[in-house]
């Protein structure tokens, strides 16, 4: 197995002329082929060389995604050292200061719009030794350098004696690590991953024997490059096939940043994007928006497509076969008509997206699959670097979370750790070449995860008759009864919050009660067109108490005589419900960078409203605490 050094030599030789790295400057975007990027990451590994950088030594990465951004990592690998990649979405001065004097990282490579987050704590980290700036900036103290200024040093070495330099980063191994990812840290430090250059170029081609991506197509990286999905998903899949990448512009503020997403996605016009739940729910409201602000026979016809297509898509591998043959000439119609004209608000390119990071509903799935551009759900976790299963274009089945590449060994384990058969639910354990190394000082931790080569992922799952993997959740987040029965509560989540307009984030709780209660944030803007329907003042007392009424009853539609009512056990369907006025953001802590919500953060933060749903005033949905909440939802 090569290292990623090797890896990327063999491709950018292969792909010279090829774009790679697509990102906006004066006002357009513009490429840097896989030759330029080439030269720009010798420049950088022996401008590091300048610094004295050998192989082992950590250096951290906080920056947004951009070619330098890949310049920067790939430059730390020539050398063997190891990059320490931060997330942007980090705020906190404490988690940013406990990575970097974890790691030990002697430098860091920063850009100009996070500078002042490590400017902030600098004097606490006596390790650093230097700063790196990708952005440039009128002086630099003597612990700071340009990264353009290194460069040019690295330039001036590389011209001197490139022979070092070649045998520098013929020296470096497959199994040197590559990166220290950090886990989010829910309920205790965070642990750093430790994935070698190994781990990544297998996951990379445990990825691609599974799934076919065109050498000309073009993939919006938008999501946090320092993730392990975004490594190997992305920047090295792509890097393998010679397919390029585009990076998000950069704006003044996070929120000016996030604004940009739509209008880059027109700008790029991109044939895969990476997508999570919480991104695929704002796709799919921004279409319907869209939809209904055409008039309602639009939104008519728009609905008899989409039932339409659900039938004759069915989930997936079954598509257009037996007697949904016969649809296909009115799907086809609805296609050209409807469907084609929503696909150019994704930039008019879009076939299909990766989907990951948390389970995604198949509602979900099939609303995207119905207008066209598929959402092909895959299952990873950082500790496989990152894939493990994957839906692709060639194989995919609805619901599921794909198939498990050949060279990947998967078990699904009983609490004593026996393997069990196909259907049944455990532990998921795998076995490959994409396991990571282990966690950076943390032994104990090692050891309890990964047992005689078996990597043991704390998720439940079960793998079916034809070779899916069906993901359920993890075991930390299972809901416990008062008898010791257990539940995991995403399936339902997800469902709230995928067949109801008005309920936009959720949160099942009970642990070891004698029922279910649910935390909910409503959709905003849903309830607003409700109350003006009802022709409410949205500040009247009366129009909270009936936003309330709605939202119970939507919960109530999963109760026995219910729409939904035999979908899931009844006595993990919420008895009492409380409204939350802020939902669940990367702001407030409560989501991490991949939008996945962190459970036992959220549950502590509101630990006094979980036990307020267990008293009997909170049996009616229309209390104080509710109809308070709902009033300030209704006045945003």
């Amino acid at each position: 197995m090569p290292t990623l050094v090797q890896f990327f030599e063999e491709h950018a030789e292969k792909y010279s002329g090829n774009p790679y790295i697509w990102e906006k400057r004066d006002g357009s975007f513009q490429p840097t082929t896989f030759g330029e990027m080439k030269t720009l990451i010798h420049r950088f590994a022996a401008g590091l060389m300048t610094l004295g950088i050998q192989t082992g030594d950590r250096i951290a990465l906080l920056a947004e995604g951009r070619a330098w951004w890949v310049a920067a990592e790939m430059g730390m690998f020539y050398l063997g050292a190891i990059d320490v990649p931060l997330s942007i979405q980090l705020n906190e001065p404490a988690d940013l200061t406990f990575r970097l004097k974890h790691s030990e990282a002697r430098m860091i490579v920063v850009s100009g719009g996070q500078y002042k987050k490590i400017q902030a704590i600098k004097d606490d980290l006596p390790e650093l030794e230097m700063i790196i700036l990708m952005d440039p900036k009128e002086e630099y103290l003597a612990s700071e350098v340009y990264m353009g200024d290194l460069m040019e040093a690295g330039r001036e070495l590389l011209e001197r004696d490139f022979d070092s330099f070649r045998k520098t980063y013929e020296a470096v191994q497959p199994d040197d690590i590559a990166n220290i990812c950090y886990t989010s840290g829910t309920t205790a430090d965070p642990k750093g991953i430790m994935l070698s250059q190994h781990n990544y170029v297998a996951n990379t081609l445990q990825a691609l024997s599974v799934m076919t991506i065109p050498q000309d197509y073009k993939i919006f990286l938008f999501l946090p490059w320092d993730h392990s999905f975004a490594h190997t998903a992305g920047l090295f899949t792509f890097m393998a096939i010679g397919a390029s990448i585009a990076a998000l512009e950069t704006g003044k503020s996070a929120f000016e940043t996030r604004k940009n997403i739509s209008k880059n996605i027109q700008e790029v016009k991109p044939e895969v994007m990476f997508s999570v739940p919480t991104i695929a729910k704002n796709f799919r409201s921004n279409i319907e928006s869209g939809v209904r602000a055409k008039g309602k026979f639009t939104t008519s016809l728009f609905r008899a497509g989409l039932h339409i297509a659900y039938r004759y898509n069915g989930i997936g591998w079954d598509r257009g076969k037996g007697f949904k043959r016969l649809l296909k000439p009115i799907y086809s119609l609805f296609n050209a008509v409807i469907f084609s004209k929503v696909r150019n608000a994704m930039g008019g390119n879009m076939q299909f997206f990766i989907g990951g990071g948390a389970l995604l509903d198949i509602e979900l799935q099939r609303f995207f699959y119905a207008i066209g551009i598929p959402m092909y759900q895959g299952y990873g976790l950082t500790e496989a670097s990152p894939m493990i299963s994957i839906n692709s274009p060639e194989k995919h089945k609805l619901g599921s979370s794909g198939t498990i590449p050949e060279t990947l060994e998967i078990r699904i384990c009983d609490e004593a750790g026996k393997e069990l058969p196909a259907g049944e639910k455990g532990e998921i354990v795998i076995r490959g070449e994409n396991v990571m190394k282990g966690y950076w000082k943390n032994e104990a931790a090692t050891r309890e995860t990964i047992r005689d080569g078996w990597l043991y992922t704390g998720d439940m799952g079960y793998m079916d008759n034809d070779g899916f993997l069906y993901v359920l959740g993890r075991f930390k987040s299972l809901l416990i009864a008062d008898d010791g029965e257990k539940y995991s509560p995403e399936g339902i989540e997800e469902a709230f919050t995928d067949q109801s307009v008005y309920i936009e984030q959720c949160l099942l709780y009970n642990n070891q009660n004698p029922y279910t209660v649910a935390l909910i944030h409503p959709g905003k803007d849903a309830l607003a067109r409700f109350v003006k329907e009802q022709g409410l003042d949205p500040g009247s007392e009366e129009a909270a108490n009936a936003c309330l009424t709605l939202l119970d009853q939507e919960v109530r539609e999963y109760r026995s005589s219910g729409k939904y009512g035999n979908l899931f056990p009844q006595r993990w369907i919420p008895a009492n419900l409380a409204i939350l006025d802020e939902g669940f953001t990367i702001e407030n802590r409560l989501m991490n960078a991949t939008y996945k919500i962190i459970r036992p953060r959220i549950e502590k933060e509101y630990a006094a409203l979980l036990q307020f749903l267990y008293t009997p005033e909170s049996k009616n949905v229309h209390n104080d605490r509710n109809v308070a909440a709902m009033k300030k939802l209704l006045a945003q």
